[in-house]
């Protein structure tokens, strides 16, 4: 997906031009991975744009960053407000905002404690992650030969950007097996998520997904699902599932920052079917949040 250009990206305090937003070749995190990282979207309203969950974010941003040892330098409400900054600033109605901080020039070795650190955050208009068909009829997905990152190699409750060389690989894997996303394992074969999303599947009008201790990472947008399913009085269930249960479940849908809530059609060329109702009713409850027309979930915006 090609980047639209903006005016303005946030650097370390500051707003820059676009074409100005550079780092030196020998950038310790272009070496090593030694970064940390957001995805979180700005929706429009019909009072205007508001970020979702926007908080959450930067508090798991800053959480990320200190299990890294890496002093931001700023504090949540720092980022929040420059988050906002950035949105006002370039005059966007809606949004994608990557916020990463990552280990700058100055040293290079392993050991990235000497790396000054850097901080940036950049806005700009992005379409649906896996297109607007996938929203409606739902995706192909296949199980990766590609593993989840051990637990205690590269931590998932990390959003670093060196562990995503694994989502990589899968999800190039899956792309040239003709599947839209795949779905990881960990080591012990149990199911754990997407390449960039969250994963449940519905059963006897049960909902089901992978626990954290697992190996996934604590997705805001799953967090959501799971509150909007309580909410309804639908049963969630945090239970380890093996990739039968995949097979035979009655509807599966995967979430995410970018992705949003996509239903799955098939995993493996097994067909689940059409998007079921408990998998739209989320999708549609989860849009009327994000657009601001459920007041019940006005404190997950952030309005700019």
């Amino acid at each position: 997906m090609s980047l639209p250009k903006v005016d303005k990206i946030w650097m370390d305090g500051a707003l820059v031009d676009w074409d100005a937003a550079q780092v030196h070749v020998l950038t310790h995190a272009l070496h090593y991975g030694s970064g940390v990282f957001e995805g979180i979207r700005c929706y429009e309203t019909s009072s205007g744009p508001a970020v979702f969950r926007l908080r959450e974010h930067m508090e798991r941003f800053e959480r990320s960053a200190r299990m890294l040892l890496m002093d931001l330098g700023f504090s949540v409400e720092d980022t929040i407000a420059a988050v906002l900054e950035t949105i006002r600033v370039n005059n966007l109605s809606s949004c994608y905002i990557r916020p990463v901080a990552f280990r700058g020039y100055g040293v290079m070795g392993l050991d990235p404690l000497p790396a000054p650190v850097n901080v940036v955050i950049a806005a700009w208009p992005w379409d649906t992650y896996l297109g607007e068909d996938a929203l409606k009829h739902g995706v192909a997905v296949g199980v990766s030969s590609w593993r989840q990152r051990g637990i205690n190699s590269t931590p998932p409750a990390i959003k670093a950007t060196g562990q995503y060389i694994n989502s990589s690989l899968a999800r190039v894997e899956a792309n040239r097996h003709g599947y839209a996303e795949a779905i990881l394992l960990n080591e012990e074969g149990k199911v754990c998520e997407g390449t960039g999303e969250n994963l449940f599947i519905v059963k006897k009008g049960v909902i089901h997904t992978p626990p954290v201790s697992d190996g996934i990472l604590e997705g805001i947008t799953r967090d959501s699902i799971m509150t909007l399913a309580r909410d309804k009085d639908i049963e969630v269930r945090e239970t380890s599932l093996v990739r039968t249960d995949l097979y035979t479940c009655d509807e599966m849908f995967m979430t995410g920052s970018a992705a949003e809530v996509v239903p799955v059609h098939s995993v493996d060329g097994i067909e689940i079917g059409d998007p079921g109702p408990i998998t739209l009713d989320l999708q549609e409850s989860f849009f009327r949040v994000v657009k601001g027309e459920d007041p019940a979930y006005e404190e997950w915006l952030d309005r700019v």
